[in-house]
Order: C-alpha cells, then structure tokens, then sequence
C-alpha cells in the first residue's frame, strides 16, 4: 500500500521513473531522422512518404496534449501515464514489423498519443511527490531526461542501422517502456484532481481541431510551400479562437482562461516556448552542417551534438540554486540572454573554422538553455492551481511544441530561400541542379560543386532569426515574469488526501 510517507522516501525513485519514461520519447523524436534514407529504399516510401511518417506522430503529439493532462487531472495521472506507456510501447513494436508505408503512419500516429499520456502527466506528478523546496531539482533532472534522447537518438539509432534492420531503432523502446510500467506501478502514487467536473465536449472538439490544422498547416509549410499552408493554418486560428471564446462561456472549461492571467504560467511558457523554437532551429541545421561541410555520418552527427547537453546538464544544477536566491526571473532572463550569444556566435561560423568553434558555441548555448528551461517549468508548474497541474501541464507542452513546429517551418524556409539565392547552379543539368537547390547533402554529391558556403550564409540567417526571438524572451521575461516568490513551501506531509491517494 502507498503511503505518504512511502512516497516521500521514494520519491528519488519516483523521478527515476518519470526521467525514463520521457528519455523514450526524446529518443524516437531524433532516432527516426536517421532511418529516413533507408525506410525510403525498403519500404518504397517517397518524399511525401517520409513526411508523414514523421508528421503523423508530431501532429497526435501536439492536439492531445491538452486533453491527455485533463484526462489525468480527472481519471488518476498514474492510470493514464501507465496506459500511455503501454500504448506507446504496443504501437512501437506495430511499427517495427511494419512492412508498408500506411501500416508505419499508422503506427507513429498511435505512438503520438502514447507520447501525448507521458508528457505532460509526467510533469504533472512532480509536485505531488516533491515539495516547492525540491520542485526545481527535479524539474531540473526532468528536463535533462527530455534533451538526453537529442543526442542519444542519432547515436543508437546509427549503430542500430549499421549492425540491425530498421525496425530495431522502434524496438528498442519496448524495454525501456517495460522497465518504466513496472516501475511505476510499484511505485508511483495515484494523484487526481479533487474537484474534478464533467469534461467540456466541444471545447475538447475544439482544441484538437484547431491546434490539429494549425500544426498540420506550419509542418506543410517548408515542403509544400507557405500557399498551400496558410489555409490550414488560417482555419486552425480562427477554430482556436472559437475555442477561447468557448473557454470564457462554459461552466466547465478544458482550461481555466484565468491561468493565462498568471504571470508565473504565462511569461513562464513563453520563455520555454522561445527556447523551443530556438532549439529545434539548430536541430534542424546544424546535422546538415555537421553532415555536409565536415562529412560527419549518423553517428558522428549525434556525437557531435553532446556538449550541448554537457553544458545543458552543468547549468540545469546551478540555475536551480541561483534561482532559489535569485527568482525565475533573473534566471530565465539570463539564460535566453546566454543562448542569444551562443546562436549569435554560431551565425558567424566560417567554412574553414572546423568543429571545435561549434563545439564552443554549442556548449554555451546547451548552458543558456539549462538556466532557462528548468526555472522556466517551475515558475509554470508553481502557479497551478492544486488538482490541475496535469491540464496544466498539457498546456504549456502544447505551446512548446507548436514553437518547436514554429522553428522548423519558419527557419526552415529561412534556410531554403537564402541557401537556393545564394547557390550557383549554373552549367548544371537541370534535374541535378533542382536536386542541388533542395537540399545541401545532395549538393555535396555533385562533381566540381562547392554548397557549403551557401549553405552556411542561410545557417547563419537561421542561427541570428533563432538568437533574435531568444532575446526578445529575455527581454520579455526580464520585464514580466514576478521575481523572487516568498511563499512557502508546502510538504507532501502536508498536501490533502484528496490530492494524493493512500
């Protein structure tokens, strides 16, 4: 039987669990990228193929976010995070025998909403098991967990593919999964949301339908072009916007219009968001720099991106002392501040500077986001209402992931249009010439051509656009985010039954 005091001398445990139940999905968010070339050739899969094959699961992931931090909050978060272990793990063996092109999306559809139960439920349990004095280590090793898979995904999944057939770069979630199920039944407590109502249907329809087609039309973008995406996300807008009109009418909202009043939970979000969109910018260029101009394989690439986390890891543990004496403001402000230089510094990389200066400015910006995103979540997760932090949580995950879409569609044209402009293909034959244009790796293919300092004037535009929207949010969150809390903190020993089942 769980008892509080169980919990409270278990709760390292706790967070062992939680930590590997999001490194699974920090894995397959990266592995799959270097599986592309090879699904392509056994499987027959084209272009459009290989989109859908990654944005099926990002768009799952994205509109039930929201939904999966309530079903949490109202049914039990343990129950909930369990089942989308088991979902994930399920759809993942699916897709590692999977043999056709239909049976993969569908599979990677069901592995978004097993990651949509984790995500936000695993953060939601953490200030049920920790108190306010020991939230911001743990958000802080959480957050290690989440960035953890970036690395280790191209690494795995490059062995994987040297020594396995592809689907082993999905099997190797399941023992992962195995591991953390058990753990957690034994484990972790059951924790739901005392004052539970009845859910708000439409407002439900609502959010999936308008975060769906938004997301759906900002991923459309790099590939299709910003005509064909406008619609989608035009309509996803104007549906979100039906959704926060709904949200101020009901009796019973999905989320209360009132958090986003708090300026813990919205400066809060926005500065993780900035972060997310600046993050997934470099992950988005830099494996084609480190790939094209050094020549670096799947698993160079992934070993090549480890001083971000080293420097993401030393500052995660110091930003949560400072913060403690200092306040979320200070900190938060300070590492944007610090990953602003660091993508400042990357925009003047050079053809000939060779590895160690990305090394350096890597190292900087993996410390600037260790400041930033733990004290970030914990000026978030402080400001829920008790009984809400799954809802909650949902929310601001959702808002991080469209940032990190954001980044991908936005910079990513950016690359494209400075990268073709400033890229001589002339003498070429036309078909090797449009394949030249639309992407540097098969640039570096053809004979007596040189795309690499195309290639780094577009990644300097998308390092400075990243490193401009990082300073914004640290100028926003200088100017909005509270300072230093005086509240105290609250024990588990002291939280209601009614939060912590026993």
């Amino acid at each position: 039987m769980v008892t509080l005091t169980s919990v409270r001398r278990s709760r390292w445990w706790i967070l062992a669990v939680l930590a590997l139940s999001v490194l699974v999905i920090g894995l397959d968010g990266t592995v799959l990228n270097v599986a592309l070339p090879t699904l392509a050739g056994d499987l027959g899969a084209g272009t459009d193929d290989l989109q859908w094959i990654l944005d099926s699961y990002i768009v799952v992931f994205a509109v039930a976010l929201l939904p999966a931090g309530l079903l949490g909050d109202r049914h039990g978060r343990k129950r909930w995070l369990i089942s989308g272990l088991l979902l994930f793990g399920a759809a993942s063996a699916v897709a590692a025998y999977a043999d056709s092109v239909p049976q993969l999306v569908a599979a990677r559809a069901v592995m978004g909403l097993g990651a949509a139960l984790i995500m936000p439920l695993t953060m939601s349990v953490l200030p049920v098991v920790f108190d306010r004095a020991e939230q911001p280590k743990a958000i802080a090793t959480w957050s290690i967990a989440v960035a953890l898979g970036v690395p280790i995904g191209p690494v795995l999944g490059g062995y994987l593919l040297d020594h396995f057939q592809w689907g082993s770069i999905f099997l190797i979630n399941i023992p992962i999964v195995v591991v953390a199920v058990l753990a957690a039944v034994v484990l972790l407590p059951e924790s739901r949301d005392p004052q539970a109502r009845r859910v708000d249907l439409l407002g439900a329809v609502l959010s999936v339908a308008g975060l769906g087609s938004f997301v759906y039309g900002v991923i459309l973008a790099p590939v299709d072009g910003w005509a064909s995406a406008l619609p989608w996300i035009a309509v996803g807008l104007v549906v979100l916007g039906g959704f926060w009109i709904r949200l101020g009418r009901t009796a019973y909202p999905l989320i209360d219009r009132k958090l986003f009043a708090d300026r813990n939970f919205l400066w809060g979000s926005l500065a993780a968001t900035a972060a997310s969109f600046a993050m997934m910018g470099v992950l988005f260029v830099l494996p084609q720099y480190l790939a094209a101009a050094l020549r670096q394989d799947a698993l160079g690439v992934g070993v090549r991106l480890l001083p971000m986390i080293a420097g993401l890891i030393v500052a995660a543990r110091l930003g949560t002392r400072l913060a403690a004496r200092l306040g979320a403001r200070v900190i938060v402000a300070a590492g944007l501040a610090v990953s602003a230089v660091a993508l400042g510094l990357g925009a003047l990389t050079r053809a000939d500077d060779g590895y160690a200066w990305t090394a350096g400015w890597l190292t900087v910006l993996g410390f600037g986001l260790g400041l930033c995103m733990p004290s970030a979540m914990d000026a978030v997760l402080a400001s829920l209402p008790e009984g809400k932090s799954g809802v909650g949580s949902g929310a601001v995950q959702a808002m991080r992931q469209v940032g990190g879409a954001l980044g991908v569609a936005a910079l990513g044209s950016l690359l494209s249009a400075v990268y073709t402009a400033r890229l001589d293909t002339s003498g070429l034959p036309p078909a090797v010439a449009s394949a030249a244009s639309e992407s540097v790796l098969a640039a570096v293919r053809v004979p007596n051509l040189d795309p690499v300092p195309a290639f780094l004037d577009g990644m300097a535009a998308v390092l400075a656009a990243s490193g401009a929207v990082v300073l914004l949010g640290a100028v926003l969150s200088a100017v909005f985010l509270p300072g230093r809390s005086t509240a105290a903190p609250v024990s588990v020993a002291e939280s209601t039954h009614a939060r912590l089942e026993v």
